[in-house]
Order: C-alpha cells, then structure tokens, then sequence
C-alpha cells in the first residue's frame, strides 16, 4: 500500500484498480531501457546495463508497486533473471514468462529457491508435456493457452506458436491480478502494442548511441501516421543521466489498420 502523502503510487494504484473494476483485466505497464538510438541490446544481445544505478532503482520499484512482472522466454535465455525487488523495500510481485514451447531452461535462476512457487510460465499446447510436468516440479505453475495466429502477431510464422496475449491478461484478471509491469523482451512489447492492449509506458532513454542493435519495439503494422499510438498524458523528466519518459496511452483512439 502506498504511504500516506504519496500521490504518485495513489494514481497508479486508482488507476489499476478502476480498469480491473470496470473491465476485469489487468493495468499493463511496459518499461524499456533503450540508447538514445532506440536499441534495447548490441547487435551480439549485450545488454547489461544500458541505464545507470538511478534507473535500475526505479525499476524496482515499479516491479514492487505491480501485482506481477512480465517477460518473455528471450528476457530468461539471454539474461537469467531473477525478476525480484532487491534495490528498494518491498514485496516481490508474481513472475509471469511467456514461453510457447517452453524452452526456458530449468536451471533459470527463478525456478530455484523460494521464488519459484511466484513464478507462472504460460505455454501453448505446443509445449512438451515432460517439460511441464518438470518445471511443476520444481514449483512452477504452468497454464496452456491458445496460440495466437492473428494478424497483428509479429512474427508469426507458419508452425509458430505464440502465446494469446488477451486470453493470458484475461487469466491474470481472474487470478485477481490488477496490475502487470511488462519488462520485455522486444517482441512481446511489440505484439502488446500492436493489440492495443498497453495502458502506460515508462521509457527509459540513456545517453548512449551504439548503431546496429535490436530495436525496442518493432513493426506494429501501422502504415499511416493518424494511426500512431498516442498518449492522453506525458511527464519527461531527468532520472541521474538517463531522460525518463512516463506516458498513458490514449485508449479512445482507433487504427483503421
């Protein structure tokens, strides 16, 4: 709960709290660290850490104030991360990986340890039923959803199979989930956006420019400028050297993609 006097964590605890009242589905974050650039990694996946120490802290912080942390099967290959509030004080949130054919490894630091019974893998039926029977093991909680074959999919790709993000944020909501901070990677931001289902983006811009990278977030399908997605409210501000951006999204605009 937010301290008395805090206005900040008010707004953002009403604001999850009246879309969750109103449509049953969770308030989605996405946070992102890119370079000046707009790369969230080099061309060889390095990306520890584009943003400096006051960036990380706030981070945490936004993973404290949210019922659960989000990231793709990527995020955990490339990183192995622990997806806990460690800078500041705090509860850890719920661990959400969104793994297909779950090919995360069962040596992933979030599988061991307390955390484990926090962390929820969501696969397709694509996925190996011995591999789901050991990450329950382990003390995982594996939920199988429809794979996603829309259009708005990116990616997508014959025999793929990719998570159903709306039915998944649907499942959250019946979990009495209300809030969920989307820490990447690319493409799950990216098939987020495009199915207009992100409510705020927090932007985290370091003064660094290194060329060649993966992008931030990539093709959203959008073809004509007036379907750009815009916001309903912006705050910019400096966060150590890095340039903060914290924006809603305005959901009353229409694509006519």
């Amino acid at each position: 709960m937010p301290r008395k006097g805090d206005p900040h964590k008010s707004r953002e605890l009403d604001e999850a709290h009246l879309k969750y009242s109103r449509t049953g589905l969770p308030f989605v974050t996405v946070k992102l660290a890119e370079t000046l650039d707009g790369r969230i990694a080099t061309t060889t996946g390095d990306s520890q850490w584009i943003s400096s120490s006051p960036s990380l802290r706030l981070a945490h912080r936004l993973r404290r104030e949210h019922d659960a942390v989000m990231v793709g099967a990527g995020t955990v290959l490339a990183d192995d991360p622990e997806l806990t509030v460690r800078l500041v004080r705090g509860r850890n949130p719920l661990r959400v990986v969104i793994d297909g054919r779950l090919r995360i490894p069962l040596t992933a630091r979030m599988l061991h340890g307390e955390g484990a019974c926090q962390t929820l893998i969501a696969a397709t039926e694509a996925a190996d039923p011995v591999r789901v029977r050991e990450l329950c093991d382990l003390g995982a909680d594996v939920m199988i959803f429809p794979a996603d074959r829309s259009e708005t999919t990116t990616n997508n790709k014959p025999g793929s199979e990719r998570v159903d993000l709306t039915e998944l944020l649907a499942a959250l909501g019946r979990r009495r989930i209300a809030s969920v901070l989307v820490e990447g990677g690319s493409g799950i931001v990216t098939s987020l956006l495009a199915a207009r289902c992100v409510d705020r983006v927090v932007m985290i811009i370091a003064p660094k420019i290194i060329g060649g990278g993966l992008d931030a977030i990539g093709d959203l399908g959008i073809r004509k400028l007036q379907d750009a997605i815009t916001f309903s409210s912006v705050k910019v501000r400096r966060l150590g050297p890095d340039i903060l951006f914290d924006g809603r999204i305005q959901q009353s605009v229409a694509s006519s993609k």
